[in-house]
């Protein structure tokens, strides 16, 4: 159905494929599970506490979300863990249509859905008598979605963005053209149609190294993290989208809305994560508090590399600290 793809992450900037394994430190005493409502759908999350966590104390919050058609258990599970043991109450869930969460068609992406979603997890963090202070770490595509959710909500007080898929028009332009631009677009209107008249959804896989009408389609190693089970490739996870929702990272804007965010921004970025040009984009346009942290290694390493996550982890803890109040 689709020759060439979008692959935001492949990216001629990928010099190497990461291939350890995934080493997770969950301790399940400190991790509950917890669900909250949006418009009538229960979204499914995990909550994780620090170490000798008191309900009659105070703590910062932070909602951590990660990658395209990820669930909590991928790279938001391996932050949310590293940032409780820092000392914050985190918030990982399933956006609505994925993993655990109500809402279809399933699998759909869609960032006017999950700007929903996120307010509703800041609605339900507030709630809690022990939460100070909100904020949100955004991994990859979700980095996007910080982006959208800060501009939109005066409650959060500072965001991360980290190995950020930074999409805006002129980026799907330059990357397809725009015939193929228009062509996926004409892809996702038909899949609408469809599934108006019959209410099953297209899908196609998110990533593949076989299948070259996957929205992300990539030489074989590049997606190790999806399919390896070590890594990302955990049961809860699914490797389908909604062909209904192939337009909407080429319609999503955040960079548009960087001037509306007054809150602190941190981006974390590196030369060979997706499109380090679209982070600095998003940086100089930010005009209130911000700090741009520039690191190494590879996209992927940001997901659940012990180096680049703890490089990662470290600053948003020192700016977390410094403005969740």
């Amino acid at each position: 159905m689709m020759k060439k793809i979008l692959v935001v992450l492949v990216l001629l900037y990928y010099a190497a494929v990461n291939t350890f394994a995934n080493e997770r430190s969950i301790d399940p005493k400190n991790v509950r599970e917890v669900n909250f409502k949006r418009d009538g759908l229960k979204l499914v999350g995990n909550l994780y506490t620090p170490a000798n966590f008191n309900e009659k104390a105070m703590y910062k919050a932070v909602i951590v979300e990660g990658s395209f058609t990820s669930v909590k258990e991928q790279m938001p599970a391996f932050y949310a863990q590293r940032l409780a043991d820092n000392g914050f109450v985190v918030l990982a869930f399933d956006y609505s249509h994925y993993g655990e969460s109500e809402g279809n068609p399933r699998q759909l992406e869609s960032p006017e859905e999950k700007l929903k979603d996120l307010k509703a997890a800041v609605t339900y963090l507030t709630g809690l008598p022990y939460i100070k202070g909100v904020g949100m770490v955004g991994v990859c595509t979700s980095a996007g979605n910080a982006v959208d959710l800060a501009a939109n909500d005066t409650r959060i007080k500072a965001i991360a963005t980290v190995a950020g898929f930074l999409p805006d028009p002129a980026l799907g332009i330059t990357m397809f053209g725009e015939k193929e631009v228009a062509r996926r677009k004409a892809l996702a209107e038909a899949a609408r149609e469809d599934f108006a008249k019959t209410g099953k959804a297209q899908t196609i896989p998110a990533y593949s190294e076989v299948d070259q009408s996957a929205v992300n389609f990539a030489p074989k190693g590049i997606f190790d993290y999806y399919f390896n089970k070590a890594r990302g490739g955990v049961p809860q996870y699914k490797n389908a989208a909604a062909v209904m929702s192939l337009d909407a990272l080429l319609k999503f804007d955040p960079i548009s809305e960087a001037h509306l965010i007054k809150v602190p921004t941190m981006v974390i970025h590196s030369d060979g994560s997706a499109f380090p040009q679209q982070a600095k984009k998003l940086y100089a346009k930010l005009e209130g508090e911000k700090e741009l942290v520039w690191g190494d290694g590879i996209h992927f390493d940001y997901y659940d590399g012990p180096k680049q996550v703890d490089f990662a982890v470290k600053n948003i803890t020192r700016y977390f600290n410094q403005y969740l109040n």
